[in-house]
């Protein structure tokens, strides 16, 4: 599995697991201050493997055993997740919660049981993609670019990408722009694994919030003040299952708090 790795292999592991759409590369800033506690290991996961094919997910729940299987190579660690990466670090701590020494969850896809039923009955009745507030956009996505820097201009006047740093946004641009053999550049994460990891997240998830009064490992949830995520009801129902959870929210961060915040992100992952 390709990895990118900051830091030193003398430090404390540490794995993050990244957002749909958002390769390992886009939390350059974040890992690279993360790289100063911890021997910090990206995997990409599989929606950025060569080869492979959306119709293949029927749901999450690979993307946990790939970490599983991961650990096993690596040893027990401390792993943070971004939003779908979260989920897939979640699942895989009630799994195996030997295999972390710590566990962050970075404004995790983890919506009230209410959602998630509601989720279940639109996906029945094949609506999905016709519903999901997100699916249109990834479908729309530009695919090629002829020049970074006028991406960067364009990105920078952008309602999403308020609170990024310049440094931020150029991290972001270079993960998301493969060199494209015909010329420029090519989009390296594909809309139609974006989609397909948007219409079978949710389904499944009943069980994580059954689960979550026994989880084992020492774990922090991180969300954003302004996130249309991981929502106050939500929080407050973690809290209630197992007080034992830390749940921080961060201010002027959305769901992208871990690109938008990354001093403050790295400084509340402490275990």
């Amino acid at each position: 599995m390709e990895t990118l790795t900051f830091g030193s292999s003398s430090l404390p592991p540490l794995i993050f697991l990244h957002a749909n759409g958002y390769p390992p590369a886009a939390y350059t800033p974040l890992l690279r201050l993360l790289a100063e506690r911890f021997f910090v290991r990206a995997p990409f996961q599989r929606p950025l493997w060569p080869g492979s094919q959306p119709q293949d997910l029927k749901d999450w729940k690979p993307l946990s055993q790939d970490l599983l299987n991961f650990l096993e190579e690596t040893g027990p660690a401390v792993v943070v997740g971004h939003s779908m990466g979260g989920i897939a670090a979640l699942r895989a701590a009630l799994q195996s919660p030997e295999k972390f020494s710590g566990l962050a969850l970075l404004d995790p896809v983890l919506f009230p049981p209410a959602v998630i039923l509601g989720w279940r009955l639109i996906r029945l009745l094949g609506l999905g993609e016709r519903l999901h507030p997100l699916i249109a956009a990834a479908q729309r996505r530009r695919r090629h670019f002829d020049d970074l820097e006028r991406l960067f201009n364009g990105y920078r006047r952008r309602s999403p990408f308020r609170y990024f740093s310049d440094e931020a946004l150029r991290a972001y641009i270079q993960a998301i722009a493969c060199p494209d053999p015909q010329g420029g550049w090519k989009l390296c994460y594909s809309p139609e694994w974006e989609v397909r990891i948007y219409l079978t997240g949710l389904s499944p998830d009943l069980e994580l919030w059954r689960g979550l009064r026994h989880l084992r490992p020492d774990t922090l949830i991180v969300r954003g003040a302004e996130t249309d995520t991981f929502l106050p009801p939500a929080a407050s129902r973690v809290k209630q299952l197992n007080p034992r959870i830390r749940v921080e929210t961060l201010e002027r961060s959305t769901h992208l708090l871990p690109l938008e915040r990354p001093e403050q992100t790295a400084r509340l992952i402490a275990f």
